[in-house]
């Protein structure tokens, strides 16, 4: 039975293609931002050696001080030259051209594990370093950083989306592989279904701190000197329960049918928080559905709910 995991000398490639690699991967960064320095911080624990990372702000060189000690930060040409395997972990719109210039310089080489971390691209995005023969691999943490060492403890009850060119199963191994030494979980996300994936992470993650710091906006023109301790229960309860049960777990007066309670939340926030209102009434429109669908709501009930939420438009 061939051996896929990270740490044997050689890799059987499909198509008779080869990649061999020292047992313990000589690891650069670039860039060495929040997630490049927890990354880099990681598989170095895993027993990875990082040889150089890049950087240029001063946060950057702070974080390279604290999580990658001892790591010269050099220019990524220079950083992809020392790696076996080079991790990009820079902004998505950045990385298209990164791959593409360091490809124009003759950086990429044959035999290399290229990955980058962007939840929004797959592989295709990799395909100038692919074409000389590097492993393309795209392994997105499902988590934000700060960019300190709590970071590392918390890969541990993570998830990573990984994804390897369709069919080649050993380089889905090796993403898997990598992220389980890191410590996270690794979930498969083909190819195509990246931009799908990626909007449902970032429209729950991103918009839950919108979404958190108005309603804390609105408690604290009410009067509420720590709104943040009265919502931390509330929305930590609500988050578990939904994880737990699905719509099961919805409440409130648009789940109960309360038609007048809404009314009455929509002229409040009308009159004092214009920009708000126009929110709460689109994700009361979705709640009023997946209620519905649910079996929460009857159909009476939904359609005064949904001619409130449309005289608010």
């Amino acid at each position: 039975m061939r051996d896929t995991s990270p740490g044997t000398g050689r890799l059987d490639r499909p198509e008779g293609r080869e990649m061999t690699r020292p047992a313990r991967l000589a690891v650069g960064v670039i860039s060495a931002g929040r997630a490049g320095s927890v990354l880099g911080a990681a598989l170095a624990r895993a027993g990875h050696t990082v040889v150089a990372a890049s950087g240029i702000s001063r946060d950057s060189h702070d974080r390279a001080e604290r999580l990658l000690p001892g790591v010269p930060l050099l220019p990524p040409d220079q950083v992809v030259a020392a790696a076996d395997l080079v991790l990009l972990a820079v902004p998505d719109d950045t990385l298209p051209g990164l791959v593409r210039g360091l490809a124009a310089t003759g950086s990429w080489r044959t035999g290399q594990i290229v990955i980058h971390t962007s939840g929004a691209h797959g592989i295709g995005v990799l395909r100038h370093a692919a074409e000389v023969g590097a492993l393309p691999l795209a392994l997105h943490p499902v988590m934000t950083f700060t960019g300190r060492e709590e970071d590392l403890q918390r890969m541990v009850s993570s998830s990573v989306g990984v994804t390897a060119e369709a069919g080649d199963e050993v380089a889905w191994n090796v993403g898997e592989a990598l992220t389980m030494e890191m410590g996270a979980e690794p979930v498969r996300v083909p190819e195509q279904a990246r931009p799908r994936y990626h909007a449902a992470l970032a429209h729950g993650a991103n918009h839950l701190v919108t979404l958190v710091n108005d309603c804390a906006d609105l408690l604290r023109d009410s009067g509420v000197a720590n709104p943040e301790r009265m919502l931390g229960p509330l929305l930590s309860a609500a988050l578990d329960n939904a994880l737990r049960h699905g719509d099961r777990a919805l409440t409130g007066p648009v789940a109960r049918g309360d038609a007048g309670t809404v009314r009455a939340h929509l002229s409040v926030l009308r009159e004092g928080a214009p920009e708000v209102a126009k929110c709460y009434s689109a994700l009361a429109e979705r709640t009023v559905a997946r209620a519905v669908a649910a079996g929460l709501l009857a159909g009476d009930a939904a359609a005064e709910i949904t001619e409130l939420l449309e005289e608010d438009q």
